[in-house]
């Protein structure tokens, strides 16, 4: 290609073409900064901070929304991603198995404060008085088939965000790396 200007092309804002050059060391030190306890955290963090939000849009609105879960699941995928920076299969399990958790932990939540609302009590009382006899009751009425599959939808949602986004260059020094690694 010249190097001279031709009035009617656009300004070249791409590179020289030239491939980049990218070591195992590259790859080593993403999969180095992986960490699987800020993942964890993070969907500790997320799952209670949601949980407060549900219960306070429903006790606002009058209305349970079961399929606010799948919001769940996009929040984790991102947090688990930011967080964890993971870049293998660990990542998207522990965002899919956060958010079938998740789900559970706030519908559980969500139940006991329309609970608690038809009482006229705190929230608190009415999960401290759950018993093992609650639970088969809980999960006949409360639980069904719709919140099962928002949850499974959740759960894939989560696990397709939940792994870091790697440029070209990045994901062949993790190749690079990984290849490296099968051979010793």
């Amino acid at each position: 290609m010249s190097d001279a200007q031709n009035p009617l092309r656009l300004r070249k804002k791409h590179g020289t073409g030239t491939p980049v050059e990218v070591t195992t060391a590259d790859g080593g030190s993403l999969v180095a900064v992986q960490s699987i306890r800020n993942a964890l955290i993070v969907a500790a963090i997320i799952i209670v901070i949601f949980s407060v939000f549900w219960i306070s849009l429903s006790e606002l609105t009058n209305r349970v929304y079961p399929w606010f879960t799948v919001v769940l699941g996009f929040l984790l995928g991102h947090g688990i991603r930011l967080a964890g920076r993971g870049t293998d299969w660990r990542f998207p399990v522990i965002a899919a198995v956060s958010a079938v958790m998740g789900s559970l932990v706030a519908n559980i939540a969500v139940a006991a404060s329309v609970t608690a609302q038809g009482f006229g009590i705190a929230t608190v009382e009415v999960l401290s008085a759950v018993t093992s006899m609650t639970w088969p009751v809980f999960f006949n009425e409360v639980v069904t088939s719709a919140d099962i599959l928002f949850a499974l939808v959740s759960a894939c949602l989560a696990a397709f965000y939940a792994n870091r986004r790697l440029t070209r260059k990045q994901y062949h020094a993790l190749r690079l790396w990984r290849e490296t690694q099968q051979r010793d």
